[in-house]
């Protein structure tokens, strides 16, 4: 599909080996917690997932879309305490408030960033964010549900997808379109990313509404009337009448000695 789009070049995809049984079960000893079943067979499938796409512009190719899946080895806990931090450095744990709301009704709980969460990096999103494998319960012991989130740069969370394979569908589908993450965020994608969504849209179940929200950020430009003002009709002052020469001079004195009369008036003051 993306190879006979208009303007698309170089789709890239990389294959990759399926990942070792062992790896995967050292991976669960050492975070203590036990991979979902759709991720765990993907994985047994393929140590990840990348493809890459580019659309030419004054024939260079420009990079433009990325699908990316961590492999088992970079599936690496976010918030993590490192060896390297100073003592008294601040965290993500840091960022906890106790006022933060819950989830009510159709809002899901939002991960924590402290020890009641585990957090796992699944795709860095070229550095607009971080898509996660969350375990929400971590005490007293890992709770067995999972689930996909996306972190925001500002570091505010936004629910996904139930599952991994939910996920990896509307990874799919979005073809990997620059920030289609934040279309599941209150405040959206960026302007330039909507005009990349218009001309590559995602075959996703929001396609519709798209399609009517496009005359909101596409910008139509119309010569008739951005050039208006250039085809205006010139306006022709009209001169005054002209006076007599003995009248013009009479007004000119008259002019002269009243300015000379408030002057006086306003020195005497």
């Amino acid at each position: 599909l993306l190879e006979t789009s208009p303007g698309v070049a170089e789709v890239t995809f990389v294959e990759k080996e399926p990942a070792e049984r062992h790896t995967i079960i050292s991976w669960e000893q050492k975070n203590s917690c036990i991979l979902p079943e759709d991720l765990k067979n993907f994985y047994l499938m393929t140590d990840g997932f990348q493809m890459t796409w580019s659309v030419k512009t004054d024939d260079t190719p420009m990079p433009l879309g990325s699908m990316v899946i961590n492999s088992v080895s970079k599936l690496c806990r976010l918030g993590g305490s490192s060896l390297y931090t100073l003592p008294n450095a601040p965290t993500l744990a840091d960022l906890e408030d106790d006022t933060d709301e819950e989830g009510n009704g159709d809002k899901p709980e939002k991960p924590h960033f402290d020890s009641r969460s585990l957090i796992f990096e699944l795709d860095p999103c070229n550095g607009n964010g971080k898509v996660c494998l969350v375990y929400k319960h971590a005490k007293p012991v890992v709770s067995p549900d999972t689930e996909i989130w996306f972190l925001d740069r500002a570091l505010y969370w936004h629910f996904l997808t139930k599952t991994f394979t939910a996920y990896y569908r509307l990874l799919i589908t979005h073809l990997g379109l620059p920030q289609w993450q934040y279309t599941f965020t209150s405040y959206g994608v960026s302007p330039q990313a909507k005009q990349w969504f218009n001309m590559y849209k995602p075959i996703t179940i929001n396609t519709a509404l798209l399609s009517e929200e496009a005359d909101s950020f596409v910008n139509k430009l119309d010569p008739n009337k951005v050039f208006k003002s250039k085809n205006k009709t010139p306006v022709i002052k009209k001169k005054p009448p002209s006076q007599p020469a003995g009248s013009q001079k009479s007004h000119t004195s008259m002019t002269s000695s009243k300015t000379s009369s408030l002057a006086g008036n306003s020195s005497r003051k």
